[in-house]
């Protein structure tokens, strides 16, 4: 039987049932016959009607067609494009509510993967809901049929680009102005084969990176200028991999963004990793100083450190500071950063971190204070390294709850670390993305 037929003979719509609870990704949670089904637009506490999307063996999928008793975190969606848009999963969810969600998220992961309670919950860290977004990937297509060019996120359900007239979440500089983006595109030769757009917003400009499959025209490239001084926005290209980046107009561009309690300004280009949301990046970065606590006497450890967002103002107060990161290029601007800001008791090393580093040189350099800040994946590769070096303390940044999870047992339960606390910090409202923080100490 191919995939095809099984799609095609899902169980009739439900008519009504109860959502029982949230699940990771933002879907509601209900049971048919004791099977679970994950059920997108519903929320805990809410009587649905529903339809399949699919059937799988452990659990179903289904989306809302019906509310019969609504939830009181319940609110209308502010963007008209929720639902087809996969940007956003939870407009229809208050924004406290979301993030109180995302808070048992995290703590049900803790207990459940990690068996690691917390013994304090932080307050989560908030900040602006709407037009927060200053890093996104946004999807091209010149779609024949519509004879114009669509610019936007991915369809829900489909590989499409979404037909967006505007995003709510991005940062305004962008994300108010899609039709004067999609119609420019539409005047270029080679609109066939721009297949994505790298937006990168700074303190004091805005960038996009256009991916071009096949050269540009030198009429396309004066069009691309044209847009560029009448919008005000910087215009990269971006002909091949990431290192083929580079500014068309104006022809030297600079971004960069401040750190104003910490007297840190932190060059970037605009394909490097940044923080998604800056105000919760400033506020992010204050929590970690107040939970790391460095002083001149100590020497630390800033793991996945990045361009230095955290190493740099660490450095501002603490004796000496290590960075190490895999990406050569972000060391780069990293040292770069460090000499911009005047601090020579930072140095950068470039290492593979999801490989065991116990004998990298810069594991032995008796540090007192570590923080890390890994990819989804967690730090399971540098967690054998911090077993020899034994911190007194730990901050442990993370964008995944699950990779979270299994590090702090690992911690707590094999290395003797107390987790004395953790909490969310609202990276990405609408979203059922879950950034949080955590501390451990030495027992």
């Amino acid at each position: 039987m191919s995939k095809r037929t099984r799609k095609q003979r899902l169980p009739g719509p439900v008519g009504q049932v109860m959502v029982e609870s949230l699940a990771h990704d933002g879907r509601g949670v209900a049971h048919v016959d004791g099977k679970a089904v994950f059920i997108e637009g519903a929320l805990p506490g809410e009587r649905v009607g529903f339809e399949y999307l699919a059937v799988r063996r452990k659990f179903d999928e289904g989306v809302v067609t019906r509310i019969h008793a609504a939830s009181a975190d319940r609110v209308t969606p502010r963007c008209p494009h929720f639902g087809i848009c996969g940007g956003c999963s939870l407009q229809h969810m208050e924004a406290g509510a979301q993030i109180r969600a995302k808070q048992q998220v995290l703590l049900d992961n803790l207990q459940r993967i990690g068996g690691a309670a917390p013994e304090n919950v932080l307050p989560p860290l908030t900040g602006p809901v709407w037009g927060y977004r200053n890093k996104a990937r946004l999807g091209v297509k010149h779609v024949i049929k519509k004879g114009r060019v669509l610019v936007g996120f991915r369809e829900r359900h489909a590989p499409y680009v979404a037909d967006l007239s505007r995003c709510e979440v991005l940062h305004p500089s962008v994300g108010e102005r899609f039709g004067l983006l999609a119609g420019m595109l539409d005047t270029l030769d080679g609109r066939a084969r721009i297949p994505q757009i790298e937006v990168a917003v700074g303190d004091t400009a805005t960038a996009l990176v256009f991916r071009h499959l096949d050269a540009l025209s030198e009429a396309d490239l004066a069009r691309l200028r044209a847009f560029a001084d009448e919008s005000g926005m910087h215009v990269y290209l971006q002909p091949a991999g990431p290192d083929s980046v580079h500014p068309l107009m104006p022809e030297i561009s600079e971004l960069s963004y401040g750190l104003p309690d910490q007297n840190i300004e932190i060059r970037f280009r605009p394909n490097d990793f940044t923080q998604v949301n800056s105000t919760i990046n400033t506020r992010m970065i204050a929590l970690v100083l107040d939970l790391l606590a460095p002083e001149r006497s100590d020497v630390v450890l800033d793991l996945y450190c990045g361009l230095g967002n955290f190493t740099l103002p660490m450095a501002r107060l603490a004796g000496v500071v290590t960075g190490v990161e895999g990406e050569s290029g972000l060391v780069g601007r990293a040292r770069g950063n460090a000499l911009l800001n005047g601090l020579g008791n930072v140095t950068f090393h470039v290492a593979d971190l999801d490989k065991d580093q116990r004998d990298a040189s810069w594991a032995g350099g008796g540090y007192n204070k570590v923080l890390l800040d890994p990819p989804r994946s967690g730090a399971a590769g540098v967690i054998p390294a911090l077993g020899n070096i034994h911190p007194q303390r730990i901050v442990y940044v993370s964008c995944h709850p699950g990779s979270l999870a299994r590090d702090a047992g690992t911690l707590v339960n094999e290395l003797g670390y107390r987790l004395l606390a953790a909490g969310v910090m609202d990276m990405f409202p609408h979203t059922a993305h879950v950034e949080s923080i955590a501390l451990f100490e030495s027992r």
